[in-house]
């Protein structure tokens, strides 16, 4: 169980983070409203806030989001920008996802 509570808080801290870094990008790179900064800024304070949702250690935290975030990140990738992510993306997310869970579940010394 607390795998899944773990993968799940994971995946809307990712999605936090992409939304608050894309809808800039919008306003730099595509022309979009500078309103756009509004929402970015309160889905950056909302991924922060999550980070500190997590039971374990900062830093294990921090290194194991990642592979959690290059999951995300990619089916971000497919959903929103439309572009299919290859075999190699895919594999790269699984051993990504391995190295998270060894970071996360693997024994600590007591």
């Amino acid at each position: 169980m607390e795998f899944l509570k773990v993968f799940g808080l994971f995946s809307v801290t990712a999605i936090a983070e992409i939304i608050g870094c894309y809808l800039p990008y919008l306003w730099l790179k595509q022309g979009g409203s500078i309103w756009l900064l509004v929402p970015a800024a309160l889905s950056l304070a909302v991924f922060v806030w999550l980070l500190t949702l997590h039971p374990h250690a900062a830093g294990r935290v921090y290194a194991a989001y990642g592979g959690v975030y290059i999951s995300v990140a990619l089916l971000w990738l497919w959903a929103v920008d439309s572009i299919r992510p290859t075999a190699t993306d895919w594999l790269g997310v699984g051993v990504c996802l391995i190295g998270t869970a060894i970071i996360m579940f693997g024994p600590r010394p007591t």
